[in-house]
């Protein structure tokens, strides 16, 4: 089990993260500045809104401090690679989305730390040992999400023509990379992981769905039109379950720390589904009505 939590799973989430990168372009980045405040809606409602949601589900919620820590670990993921199609599924802002997916990534690095860090001390009234400080976290946050995005840009700067050819390869790869991943924290955890899901499943369900109807909420008050919110929306309810399922196995020896990032994944798709079913019924709906 050690070679799976120190080398397959780093080597998963890494090459992951690489076919994020090999798919971005230097315009990604500049996008930024041409559309500040879509951007800076929806950096701001992942990065400091749904954090938020998630402490203030689990201070009320009664739950273990393995599992509050659980949830506060995947509620400090970024968005995941699958958040880019289903944005385009929901006939969003497709460029807004990818993004911000690239962006928070590569903030990740600052903030799964802090957030892991005080999350532990207060849940767990003491603070974390030195193997699980702010800048421990930070340096293996660098080397697997960082390091392989820069990687990944670089070879769609250097090689074109062989990142246009591989980038939709290694998007395959990574979906099924993600399933494994999945699989294997569920596998790992058969024998509770109905009491796990039973402990974790709604307080995960709770935060998805609030921040889909909040991230909405905050997109339509202050974003620019449709397309954006529905991009806002489906990032901040859309999570990088691997990055989540890799920083508690890999610092936390997985256990109940690991299931509210299992839970999470496997709702997040659901309801991101019948998220996008009714966008797409209320589009068609409102365009022929036009």
């Amino acid at each position: 089990m050690g070679f799976v939590t120190n080398v397959v799973l780093p080597l998963a989430l890494a090459f992951i993260m690489f076919a994020l990168g090999l798919g971005l372009t230097v315009n990604d980045f500049a996008r930024v500045a041409r559309q500040p405040k879509d951007f800076f809606v929806g950096a701001a409602s992942q990065m400091i809104v749904l954090p938020l949601v998630g402490f203030m589900l689990v201070t009320i919620w009664p739950v273990t401090p393995e599992i509050a820590l659980g949830v506060m670990i995947i509620a400090a993921a970024p968005g995941g690679v699958t958040s880019n199609l289903l944005t385009a599924f929901g006939r969003g802002d497709v460029a807004l989305s990818i993004s911000l997916t690239a962006i928070i990534s590569l903030l990740s690095v600052l903030t799964i730390p802090l957030i892991v860090v005080f999350s532990y001390g207060h849940f767990f009234g003491e603070a974390v040992s030195g193997e699980v400080s702010v800048a421990r976290i930070a340096i293996g946050v660098f080397l697997i999400v960082t390091v392989p995005v820069l990687i990944g840009l670089a070879v769609r700067r250097y090689a074109e023509g062989f990142a246009d050819r591989f980038e939709p390869v290694a998007r395959n790869i990574s979906a099924i990379l993600f399933a494994l991943v999945l699989l294997g924290a569920i596998i790992q955890e058969r024998n509770n992981i109905v009491e796990f899901y039973a402990e974790a499943g709604v307080i995960t369900l709770v935060l998805n769905i609030v921040m889909l109807a909040l991230a909405w909420l905050l997109g339509s008050v202050f974003g620019s039109g449709r397309s954006q919110r529905i991009t806002i929306s489906i990032e901040c309810g859309l999570q990088n379950g691997t990055l989540a399922i890799a920083v508690a196995t890999i610092l936390f020896g997985g256990g109940a720390v690991v299931i509210p990032a299992a839970t999470y994944s496997l709702t997040m798709f659901a309801t991101a589904l019948i998220f996008i079913y009714f966008l797409r019924k209320g589009g068609t709906t409102h365009g022929t009505a036009a």
